[in-house]
């Protein structure tokens, strides 16, 4: 078959557009016989051959190719040998890898000896790499999508500023020198950032490119002509750089370059340095700068260097933590977007228009912006990867990522056949019918009216997600008349009515004291710190205050509620970002005021960490504590992205971590949607997932320095730290409350004359007390996080006196042969908690051992009811009855208190009938029994004691469920006290019936004839 117009198959060709095709198709026949010549005479291949040898399905292509796009068809006219060398390169169907991309566009400028032939080569070769990009975008191999081809554009993109810039160093050398090595002796490059779809890897398919050009350090060029300050060199530098990829030459152009991006856009310096742009965004950079940073990513020069700058930038880019102070400026941007939209003519716009391409930008970037320093998952520059990770966190719903992301792939493809066209950079929709046609063709649809149809449903659920996004908090919210409710305290807020009008309004709503909460609110609108507040930050105080007194008056306890959350609105004064974050979340305003409200302790915690705020934002984990195996999960993530030698930041979110957590079972104790049982549950939970991260910190950390420590079969430790941490009282009995602290001991079993294998040995022994130190250390320590827990290491082997970590063998030999009656009851309360397994099965056998010992009745009763003096003595209320438990006058008559009367109330834990009763009397029960019934080895907590004590006969049912009810009791007010900040006591009336029961078995248990009861 001959070349002809009928060589092209057109079947697949829409009638309306066959005329182009021919039209196309006998621009390149005449441009084939011309080259066919020209080739003829040189030698060399016939284009027209190749032609000829065209597969069937490359005809097919070809006829639609040039059907739509008249960037191509031109192409090929002026170079129709390109067709084969795409061909026989592969790059017809896959694009080429970046470094078979840098070696064919090196091996071009290798031969340009001046700037002109540079600018040819780097033209000739961006065209037929683009050639390439729109053949596989119109006909979409496999593996090809709109993805594929932003990514082939923006690799493009990066290997002709990469090259050029080579080339222009080398070629300015003997001129200008290069620049001098910075300080820690490593060379200095220019750093190209690239900016918007070039820095997320998302380039359309005739995009500019947005660039910032940046250098390390000041100093002075070497080795050229006349030495040049770096500023100087750089800036000329920059601008060959501009001029190679964007000036327009008879070979068209390569990149359009837009500079805007750079500080103070077109009147600022061309480059800076890395201290120049860092202190300009700190003191200067607005929030449109923070925006458009996301998408920032070095793509040429030193690009390690261009990471440092990035990643010194990050604190301006991201907030360290929910970031809704960015919202008002977000807003802002929003309605400007939405002014533009209006404009006419702009809703031919794909990108700018109504649901366009930037709408869905949008609404990626506010998550990113406002949640990024929080969820460090979202510090990515492109925007798929970015809205798949926001269905992942949970921040968008899956079923509205399911319809974004292939509406903005639609988009994206609808875009590039636009500019397929002519290569031209527009998103505009074409107005003439047949490039109508063209590019309903190129996107597989019956023409263009069923790409309208499918255009508009696109951008109307485009929209309806941007819409969602930060809008007003009064969208949702009926315009309110002037005097509505809102407005009157808005007025009271500012001043405005006198104090008799004032008090009139406090009261109506419902204040039991309203000069009192008069006084509150004027004592905060007229405080020194609210008087030196900036504009913007009195903005927002200004617009939450009546929002805020609203909510109060909403809530049970007015009085109540304002005396506990205006203490934490003074504290966040200087971080207005949690104003907003109240402003902008109604429903978190009113969880505050119900924890507020129900709890000072919650009040007290939020107002000292105000990162908490953060918490009330998702109700759903609020009021649902999470298991111990999904708290390791969310710590190990939270952890992960945080490098681990900064320990610094990783025990920073540890507390952040420990505080929320306990907040979440706070919130749902106030809620009771937890059993009290499970509330002591998770609070352990807590303790024992933040010990297992400090024992890994603290093991890193002294590995790192001195090396791995030597155990007793002379192998080296391994990465698990071969180290137990036991957990004492509470903790060991998993019954910890709000604050309680943590009784600790530390235990190894190192070698005892070994010492670590690393650079700076130590002997094991020293290596060990420093992990224990180090451990007391990061639990400790105060920071403005507050700290993780107080530790309490007394019940370790000899007390204070002792070694603060043990070896195995001397814990062993001490419980067998020194410990006290008491120690042994502490024991019974005793289990791993954090550290080796093969130790914790150990410690494990210690203990059953020590406590299964066969012990004289007598003596030991004895010795447990002194002891129970002694602490009552000591710690109990001195008021009637207080020395009932022990003494067998003691009776219901005797139950009293320190306070007479109705109100007359007990210790909770240390008066007669209460909690150490119950827990004196399992211990005694285990020391006493376990020798004939191991089953009461097996636990360490009360409830599954007095559970066994009954299973085994040692109680009857009646007196076992009396016992579970009183210390459940007992445990359930002793935490209601510590939420709403009272002392741990109980009514006596209410709790007679208890503590009569408690009394009671302990008389039959601990006074002589116990063994007759058994």
């Amino acid at each position: 078959m001959d070349l002809s117009m009928d060589f092209l198959p057109r079947e697949n060709i829409p009638a309306p557009l066959s005329g182009a095709l021919d039209k196309a198709w006998g621009q390149l026949l005449s441009s084939i016989e011309q080259s066919d010549n020209l080739a003829a005479m040189r030698g060399v291949e016939i284009p027209s051959e190749v032609y000829l040898a065209l597969e069937p399905h490359r005809r097919i292509q070809l006829a639609k190719v040039l059907t739509v796009s008249r960037f191509a068809g031109a192409t090929l006219v002026r170079h129709p040998e390109w067709l084969a060398s795409l061909d026989s390169s592969g790059e017809l169907d896959t694009a080429l890898a970046p470094q078979a991309l840098k070696e064919l566009l090196d091996e071009g400028l290798e031969a340009a000896e001046d700037e002109a032939a540079m600018h040819a080569v780097v033209r000739r070769y961006r065209r037929a790499r683009m050639l390439g990009i729109v053949w596989r975008d119109l006909t979409r191999p496999p593996g090809v999508d709109a993805w594929n081809t932003s990514a082939a554009v923006s690799r493009l993109a990066e290997v002709c500023v990469e090259g050029v810039l080579n080339w222009l160093e080398r070629h300015f050398e003997p001129r200008w020198g290069l620049p001098a090595p910075r300080r820690d002796g490593s060379e200095q490059r220019l750093v190209v950032l690239g900016m918007g779809k070039l820095g997320a890897g998302e380039l359309n398919l005739s995009s500019d490119i947005d660039l910032i050009f940046a250098y390390p350090e000041k100093g002075e060029t070497t080795g050229g002509r006349k030495a040049l300050d770096h500023v100087e060199y750089f800036t000329k530098l920059g601008q060959k750089l501009i001029a190679a990829l964007d000036a327009v030459t008879s070979e068209g152009f390569v990149f359009r370059v837009d500079m805007r991006l750079r500080p103070l856009g077109d009147g600022g310096p061309l480059v800076g340095s890395f201290a120049s742009l860092a202190s300009y965004y700190q003191d200067q950079g607005r929030e449109w700068e923070r925006y458009a940073m996301l998408k920032a990513r070095p793509i040429a020069g030193d690009i390690d260097a261009g990471y440092e700058l990035l990643s010194s930038l990050r604190p301006f880019v991201y907030r360290k933590y929910l970031d809704f102070g960015a919202i008002e400026s977000l807003r802002e941007l929003k309605a400007m977007i939405n002014r533009e939209v209006k404009r006419k003519g702009m809703e031919s716009n794909i990108k700018l228009g109504s649901g366009g391409i930037r709408e869905v930008e949008f609404v990626v970037q506010v998550f990113q912006l406002i949640r990024g320093g929080c969820d460090t998952e979202l510090q990515v520059t492109s925007l798929k990867t970015a809205l798949q990770r926001l269905a992942e966190l949970g921040l968008l719903p899956q079923e509205v990522v399911d319809e974004l992301m292939p509406d903005y792939v639609f988009l994206r493809d609808l875009e590039h056949a636009i500019q397929a066209l002519e290569d031209r950079q527009t998103q505009a929709l074409p107005t003439g019918h047949l490039d109508q046609e063209r590019v309903a063709f190129a996107l597989g649809m019956n023409g263009w009216d069923e790409l309208l149809v499918c255009l508009k449903a696109v951008r109307d659920r485009v929209r309806r997600h941007f819409d969602a996004v930060i809008s007003q908090p009064e969208d949702d919210i009926e315009e309110e008349e002037e005097n509505s409710e809102r407005e009157v305290w808005s007025q009271l807020w500012r001043g405005e009515p006198e104090d008799e009008e004032a008090l009139l309004l406090l009261a109506d709503g419902g204040f039991e004291d309203p000069d009192m909460a008069l006084k509150r609110i004027r004592g905060l609108s007229g405080s020194r710190q609210v008087q030196a507040m900036q504009r913007v930050a009195y903005e927002r105080l200004d617009a939450l205050m009546p929002m805020l007194i609203e909510a109060v008056v909403a809530s049970e306890m007015p009085d109540t509620a304002l005396e506990r959350v205006l203490p934490l609105i003074e504290a966040v004064l200087r971080r207005t970002a949690y104003l907003a974050l109240l402003r902008e979340n109604p429903d978190a305003l009113g969880h505050l005021m119900r924890l507020c409200s129900a709890s000072p302790w919650i009040a007290e915690q939020i107002a000292r960490y105000p990162v908490l705020l953060d918490e009330l934002l998702t109700p759903d984990t609020l009021y649902t504590p999470a298991d111990k195996e999904r708290l390791a999960d969310e710590l190990r993530q939270i952890l992960a992205r945080i490098p681990e030698e900064d320990e610094e930041s990783q025990l920073e979110a540890l507390r952040v971590f420990k505080h929320a957590q306990v907040l979440h079972v706070a919130a749902s104790d106030i809620a009771g949607t937890r059993h009290l049982m499970k509330v002591s549950d998770f609070l352990t939970y807590i303790a024992e997932v933040v010990l297992d991260a400090v024992l890994a910190m603290a093991w890193r950390t002294l590995t790192r320095k001195h090396g791995f420590p030597i155990g007793h079969d002379g192998e080296r430790a391994g990465e698990v730290p071969e180290f137990l941490i036991v957990g004492y009282g509470k903790l060991g009995g998993i019954e910890l409350g709000y604050g309680s602290d943590l009784d600790l001991v530390f235990l190894h079993d190192g070698a005892l004359q070994g010492e670590t294998d690393g650079s700076r040995p130590i002997d094991n022994s020293v290596f060990f007390t420093r992990l224990g130190q180090r451990i007391i250390h990061l639990l400790s320590a105060v920071t403005p996080a507050g700290s993780l827990y107080e530790v309490d290491m007394r019940l370790r082997p000899s007390g204070n006196s002792g070694l603060l970590v043990s070896p195995m063998t001397a814990f062993a030999e001490y419980q067998r042969e020194q410990a006290w009656t008491w120690e042994h009851q502490a024991l019974v309360r005793a289990r791993v908690v954090s550290g080796h397994e093969r130790l914790a099965q150990h410690f494990e056998s210690i203990r059953r051992e020590t406590l299964g010992r066969q012990r004289d009745r007598d003596e030991l009763r004895e010795e447990v009811v002194q002891m129970r003096h002694k602490m009552r003595d000591h710690l109990g209320s001195k008021g009637t009855g207080s020395k009932g438990t022990g003494s067998k006058s003691t009776n219901s008559q005797s139950i009293g208190g320190n306070v007479g009367g109705e109100d007359a109330t007990f210790d909770l834990k240390h008066d007669a009938g209460g909690m150490v009763d119950i827990e004196f009397m399992c211990q005694y029960a285990v020391l006493a029994l376990s020798h004939y019934t191991p089953e009461l080895l097996r636990y360490s907590d009360n409830m599954r004691i007095l559970e066994t004590l009954e299973e085994t006969g040692y109680l009857q049912q009646k007196e076992a469920v009396a016992l579970r009810q009183a210390y459940l009791e007992a445990r359930a007010a002793n935490h209601r006290m510590a939420l709403t900040r009272q002392p741990a006591r109980g009514n006596v009336e209410a709790f007679r019936h208890h503590r009569e029961a408690v009394m009671a078995i302990w008389h039959k248990w601990l006074e002589p004839g116990i063994e007759s009861s058994n």
